[in-house]
């Protein structure tokens, strides 16, 4: 077991414009020469870099493919056990991938980069596109690998033909295509926790013209956690299923169509978390309320008052056209696609009840490319297309307010400073100023410090003009609603200039436009959070004769200095000590008179590369590109004016602000804070070269990069929003390396390192403080993935014994470059660490007819780390996380015909 830290350690519009700039796997190809490789080899799946891919929207093998590119085949995935995106990163170094706070929160993190995706107004870094079509939110990506031909992760900026949400690199999924032969297989999983996965696809002719396929999957499985307290109901359990269908038509010999339809359904439990360190406030205030909290994190012991729901439905449509025009194709993709996603949870992770947040989301996407392929005889080939995006996004979202809340916050304000030791008496003690809110007053039981705080509260709301008991006696904290509309589109192309045979130059070009309106609504429901306790002070010392900003300016400077000098000393004001129970303060709505909400983004990016066969069995490649990601939206209750459109008063005062633009226009509302509404685009551009060589049993391919992003969108964790920002500059040089060997027809080797070395070259204004030529957090410097396959030959009439192990590792790493209340209080110290070392197993017996049993086991050594952890919610020096999953095991039976 790892140790824990260092030290202390919409309506669609049918557009064809230009663009494969959000785009990737648009494959014309993938359609036409895919026969050969939609049932690869069984018995050795790895051991040949002849494969065909479409990571350059051309047909290729593996080894003449000038691009840093992972290919993880449907055998390999079958026999490793690998059911969704999640898992893949157990083959693929370059590539990390992980799902946090809900079923549909999953991070894809290629190189180093990418972004959390608990926030719908965030672009992604890392593009996914399944049959060549984008799903711009991993919530839509998520369905089992079922009836899978080939995984391709395509590592760096690739934003020349997939366009602005593929500054970091692109995950492409191809499906297999439907056959004129009938055919199928059927699969039932049983495991450990009474884990049931069943799948199947079935495909046929339906003419000599027109093939059908159909497949499906189910996943369900129990928790591995439990809730304690309520009844120890089952958490981070699998409740899942999908099902697509796809239809081939191909009229003449020249024209192919593609019509795929599909539909995901998720209905889970989610997610597992623990406290690393428990702080004052949760031993203090969080018993005192009557709550629990869990103390070991790998217990899988969670204390929560209410089981969190997660639902996500995620369909669509799609349909690809290649007409072959003879040394020309045209290919084009259509596509409509709706996901709705919806969470409550416990954010506070304890048994009381202190809040829940719920989320209401929905996105509907259309997309278009159009295309245009070359495939001349002569030394010039190219590639031009054009793309269209158009995506609309709603949520609804609120914190409610528990019936415990009251207790939690009275017992906070009788521990900090509003707390007079006189019983009834408010004002400030210097004795209590020291303590930390929510900690135990020594000599006073918590009923005592309950009752003393509640007092406190209630002398409070008298003197605020507050009806008795209002202060967190409310149903919600707040509620929100967002919008986001996003159209896009861009042109995009590439040509292939071979002046001799085996030495090729490339140019890349895409220009992209992107226009984003959002709107922001937010309503901070609690009525202290909408006082701000310096004006509320002006106001009551003024005998009233102050009630407002215009009133308080009028005033002489003497008085106005006067009145300030009182209203901000906790010693004369008593209301003072109550702010740090201002949880969630009010913000203007958006647009409005100072802010648009909008953002316009437009770039030219290209590429220039040069790749030269050296021999039949050797190519190698130089290449320069230059990537893009669009502004991205806060879409969260962390919202706020930037700093240039509003400065606060003293203590957050808006009697006492000075003049801007929003107080100019009437905007100000009390408490009001600055922060982002959005983060400008990303730039990225990497220098690569690398080598690709096949010999009879064995093959490596080997890049070297260095790649930078400029004004990075850093998304932090604050608790109950998100702090969204652009970082100066982050870069990451380091080198990929795989490598097969088959010594022997019926053994194969794979070995695959990625080291990285990140920094961030510039982030003077980081929630921690500046960041400027830090490491950054969470990223480790070496991942490596191995696994050795072997196939037994029995009897002589094609039984086979197929047995795999495979292991990957990720070295030490800090999780993260600290947390904004936990580390940056420690001076950035004590961050928490992690290692991986994971082992999977399976050994499968396939007969001569068909039938296959055999048996599985992820995470064999059942080694635990923590995934990744975050402050505690309303509770200062708390710390909590989510824990990897224990080992899971199981047998098999699969029948193909």
């Amino acid at each position: 077991m790892q140790s824990k830290f260092t030290g202390f350690a919409g309506a669609t519009r049918f557009t064809l414009l230009a663009g494969a700039a959000t785009f990737a796997l648009a494959m014309p190809g993938v359609a036409f020469a895919q026969d050969a490789q939609d049932e690869p080899a069984a018995d050795a799946p790895e051991a040949s870099n002849v494969i065909i891919v479409t990571a350059s929207k051309r047909e290729q093998t593996l080894q003449e493919t000038p691009i840093a590119v992972s290919v993880t085949s449907g055998e390999t995935i079958e026999r490793a056990q690998i059911r969704d995106v999640l898992d893949l990163q157990t083959v693929v170094p370059s590539l990390r991938v992980s799902q946090l706070q809900t079923s549909s929160a999953t991070t894809f993190i290629i190189r180093g980069f990418g972004n959390g995706d608990n926030n719908f107004g965030i672009e992604p870094s890392v593009g996914v596109f399944i049959d060549g079509v984008f799903r711009s939110r991993s919530a839509s990506a998520l369905s089992d690998l079922n009836m899978i031909s080939r995984v391709e992760v395509l590592n760096g900026p690739q934003s020349t033909l997939f366009g602005k949400n593929a500054s970091a690199g692109v995950i492409s999924i191809v499906t297999k295509e439907p056959q004129y032969e009938f055919g199928g297989q059927v699969e039932a999983v049983y495991g450990n926790f009474n884990q049931m996965f069943l799948r199947g696809e079935v495909t046929g002719p339906i003419s000599e013209n027109i093939a059908w396929s159909l497949d499906g999957s189910y996943q369900k499985r129990d928790g591995f956690g439990r809730i304690v307290n309520l009844n120890n109901a089952e958490i981070n359990d699998r409740n899942r299923w999908s099902v697509r269908g796809q239809l081939l038509i191909e009229p003449t010999t020249d024209i192919k169509v593609r019509l795929i339809a599909d539909y995901t359904k998720i209905d889970e439990v989610c997610c597992q978390t623990s406290n690393l360190v428990v702080g004052p406030s949760t031993s203090g205030a969080i018993v005192a309320a009557g709550g629990v909290f869990p103390t070991d994190f790998y217990s899988y012991d969670n204390f929560l008052n209410v089981i969190p729901v997660n639902k996500n439905k995620n369909y669509g449509f799609s349909g690809q056209v290649d007409w072959n025009l003879g040394n020309l194709t045209v290919t084009s993709i259509t596509a409509y696609r709706e996901l709705r996603n919806a969470f409550s949870q416990d954010v506070d992770f304890t048994s009381a009840d202190l809040t829940v947040e719920s989320r209401d989301q929905g996105v509907d996407t259309f997309t278009q490319e159009l295309r245009l392929t070359s495939d001349f005889d002569g030394p010039i080939n190219f590639l031009l297309g054009g793309y269209y995006f158009d995506e609309s996004i709603r949520q609804d979202s609120s914190l409610t307010v528990g019936r415990d809340f009251r207790e939690f916050a009275a017992f906070s304000a009788a521990s900090g400073s509003f707390y007079n030791s006189t019983p009834g008496t408010p004002g400030f003690n210097p004795a209590r100023s020291s303590l930390l809110a929510g900690s135990l007053i020594p000599g006073l039981t918590a009923a005592q410090q309950i009752a003393a705080g509640e007092n406190a509260l209630r002398q409070a709301e008298a003197g605020l003009g507050l009806p008795l008991g209002s202060i967190f006696g409310g149903n919600f904290l707040t509620n929100e609603r967002f919008g986001l509309d996003n159209t896009s589109w861009s042109i995009f192309g590439t040509v292939d200039f071979e002046p001799v045979d085996g030495l090729v130059f490339t140019g890349g070009f895409n220009y992209t436009d992107d226009k984003k309106n959002f709107e922001v609504q937010q309503r901070a429901l609690d009525p202290l959070a909408s006082i701000n306790l310096v004006d509320a002070f002006i106001r009551i010392a003024s005998g009233g004769t102050v009630t407002n900003r215009a009133q308080f300016q009028a005033l002489p400077a003497l008085n106005q200095q006067a009145l300030l000098a009182n209203a901000t000393n906790p010693a004369i004001n008593p209301f003072l000590g109550l702010r740090a129970l201002q949880f969630q303060t009010p913000s203007p709505d958006v647009p409005n008179s100072v802010e648009p909400g909008r953002t316009s983004d437009n770039k030219f990016t290209y590429l220039f590369r040069v790749a030269y066969e050296v021999s039949p069995e050797v190519n190698v490649y130089g290449s320069y590109a230059t990537g893009f990601k669009a502004s991205s939206v806060n879409l969260s209750r962390d919202s706020r004016p930037l700093l240039t459109d509003y400065t606060a008063g003293p203590l957050g005062s808006t009697f006492a602000a000075p003049a801007s633009p929003i107080t100019n226009g009437g905007l100000a509302v009390p408490n009001l804070t600055t922060g982002t509404r959005f983060a400008g685009p990303e730039n990225a551009e990497v220098y690569e070269v690398g080598v690709k060589a096949q010999w009879q049993g064995f093959g490596f391919n080997l890049a070297v990069f260095d790649q930078k992003i400029k004004g990075f969108q850093s998304l932090a964790f604050t608790g109950l929003g998100f702090a969204l920002q652009n970082a100066g500059s982050q870069s990451v040089r380091g080198f990929e390396f795989d490598a097969t060997i088959q010594p022997d027809p019926s053994l194969v080797f794979t070995f695959a390192a990625t080291y990285l070395d990140p920094k961030f070259d510039s982030f003077p204004g980081s929630v921690l403080g500046d960041l400027s030529g830090a490491r950054v957090g969470g990223i480790p410097a070496w991942n490596l993935r191995t696994s050795a396959t072997h196939t037994l030959e029995i009897g002589g009439d094609g039984t086979r014994l197929i047995t795999r192990v495979d292991y990957s590792h990720e070295s030490n790493v800090n999780i993260n470059n600290g947390l904004p209340t936990f580390n940056r209080g420690r001076g950035n110290t004590q961050i928490f660490d992690r290692e991986v070392n994971l082992v999977n197993a399976s050994t499968t017996l396939a007969l001569n007819g068909g039938l296959e049993v055999g048996l599985f086991a992820r995470n064999l050594l059942d080694y635990r780390y923590i995934l990744t952890n975050f402050d505690g919610v309303a509770q200062g020096g708390t710390v909590s996380g989510y824990p990897s999953a224990p080992r899971t095991w199981g047998g098999l039976v699969r029948y193909r015909f």
